[in-house]
């Protein structure tokens, strides 16, 4: 293999893994308030009654 190909493949895997690093690194959690939780946690449980009784 030509240098130039190498220079190319190694060029092209730093990009890739550089821009999974930038996204893990930039990814935000959801910060949610306690009265957001429990909506949340109710509406997941009246999803999970009416599939159970489907």
């Amino acid at each position: 293999m030509s240098l130039t190909a190498l220079l190319i493949i190694t060029l092209a895997i730093a990009m890739i893994v550089s821009g999974i690093l930038l996204l893990k690194k930039s990814a935000k959690k959801f910060n949610l308030t306690d009265e957001q939780l429990q909506k949340i946690k109710k509406r997941n449980q009246q999803l999970d009654e009416k599939e159970h009784d489907e």
